[in-house]
């Protein structure tokens, strides 16, 4: 293993070990089939993300700094650097709360990996297909195992983890794709680390929250292109007692578990246990609805029946979700699980038609959102990170009747992967917003045949909206 000295970062060197090492023959098929599933939904998401307001600010903001036309910013015919083209790609992933996410690792993996991957593809026009494929599956491997080792307390301290917990996978994909040696791998993850931040207070209405993962995919594209020069990072950034990623991000010496760090690493794949969206909203919100949307298959009812909704959740969700709604923006009630309820009963659905500005203040939905009632269950916050999103809800009709359901994995979760159809139409539903249908088309098939592509060039295009 790749060592400063024997014995002190067995985690760090460990990773970077299995990064610089991956090959394209050593990943089971089912990651490879997977992992373009997964590309295409990212690539969906954002597509369709790249005219709303807060991708709009961004994206002209960059342009007035930044006359260098490097990158393709995705689903428009702007072109930035390098590292600010990888800034707006990954806040256009997560733009709408559409995007993938790890449960356990509490991570939104596509957002933060492809933008520098395709930056690195642009740069250097030899990758392959296969060379890409390659480098996705270790930055969608090594995320994830940074937020297993963190837990979900992570999050219900205050830290965003998709944006804290996020630079691994960047700096892990970009690292892969620059081709880095173990040894500046390491020193790519020691730089991704020292860069690594995101408040959670973001939720509540901010415009940022959008940016957390744009910013993270930035630090790592950062820090694997610095690595490869020669710039040197923390080289046991997991491992050191003092300012070390997992002790100051804990505020402990034994909140974290590194052993998930490297846990079956090469042989068990966390990209196969990514789930997919099909609400537009924050994950943690999904089982609940999936929990409604059950009891109304066994018995309809609709917003005027409704007496008392009870969710009883994990602390994390409690925290991440579970607050009292306020119309303070679009990513409050995105986020804000009573607003993504009642949404649910009074238009029968959670997608990117049912969020617009005049509905935030609605009056018929912050009525039904006042009755909906959060409380954390310590028996499910005792289940650990792996049933963080579980929730029982009891729903109490105006007859007296009380329906109720548990729900521990939502629909597109790992334990219920959408078909491939699925995830194709969810794609040409929010590209279909942006691009003409032979184009949608176009990038789907390349996509779901990168392992065949010499060069990304064709699918860089098609990725360009024509004028």
């Amino acid at each position: 293993m790749s060592k400063d000295k024997a014995g002190d970062n067995p985690f760090s060197s460990g990773i970077a070990d299995f990064v610089a090492g991956l090959r394209f023959e050593d990943i089971p098929g089912e990651v490879k089939e997977r992992i373009k599933l997964l590309i295409l939904d990212s690539l969906g998401c954002a597509i369709f993300g790249v005219h709303l307001e807060w991708s709009r600010i961004l994206i002209e903001t960059l342009a007035k700094l930044d006359s260098t036309e490097g990158c393709r910013v995705w689903g428009s015919d702007k072109r930035l650097s390098a590292p600010h083209a990888v800034l707006v790609n990954g806040t256009l992933v997560q733009s709408f709360e559409l995007d993938d996410v790890h449960r356990q690792g509490v991570l939104h993996v596509g957002a933060v990996t492809l933008p520098p991957l395709f930056a690195v593809a642009e740069l250097k026009p030899d990758m392959t297909g296969r060379d890409f494929l390659t480098a996705a599956v270790a930055g969608y491997e090594i995320g994830p195992r940074v937020g297993m080792c963190m837990g979900q307390e992570h999050i219900v301290q205050g830290w965003h983890s998709g944006a804290t917990v996020g630079v691994f996978s960047a700096a892990a994909g970009a690292a892969a794709a620059l081709k880095l040696s173990p040894e500046k791998t390491v020193h790519a993850l020691g730089i991704a680390g020292t860069q690594a931040a995101g408040l959670m207070a973001a939720q509540f209405g901010a415009m940022v929250k959008r940016m957390h993962a744009g910013r993270s995919a930035q630090s790592g594209f950062y820090a694997a292109v610095l690595a490869e020069n020669g710039f040197t990072g923390i080289t046991d950034v997991f491992e050191n007692p003092y300012g070390g990623f997992c002790t100051t991000f804990s505020r402990s010496t034994d909140r974290f578990n590194r052993d998930e760090l490297i846990s079956g690493l090469g042989t068990r794949f966390e990209t196969m246990r990514i789930s997919l969206k099909f609400y537009s909203c924050v994950s943690t919100n999904h089982t609940a609805l999936d929990a409604i949307r059950n009891m109304q298959q066994r018995r309809s009812f609709g917003p005027n029946d409704i007496e008392k909704i009870v969710v009883r959740c994990s602390q994390a969700t409690l925290e991440h979700a579970g607050w009292p709604y306020r119309p303070e923006g679009m990513t409050a009630a995105q986020l804000n699980l009573s607003y993504c309820i009642a949404t649910l009963l009074l238009e029968g659905d959670v997608f990117v038609d049912q969020f617009s500005e005049e509905m935030l203040a609605d009056p018929a939905r912050l009525a039904l959102a006042s009755k909906v009632e959060v409380h954390e269950d310590p028996a499910i916050t005792a289940r650990g990170s792996k049933f963080r999103h579980m929730v029982s809800v009891a729903v109490r009709l105006t007859d007296g009747a009380v329906l109720e359901e548990t729900v521990d994995a939502p629909r597109g979760s790992e334990r219920n992967f959408p078909s491939a159809s699925d995830v194709v139409a969810k794609f040409a539903k929010l590209a279909g917003r942006v691009m003409p249908p032979a184009q949608v088309q176009r990038i789907e098939e390349l996509v779901l045949n990168l392992d065949k592509l010499a060069d990304l060039a064709d699918l860089g295009e098609a990725l360009t909206k024509r004028s």
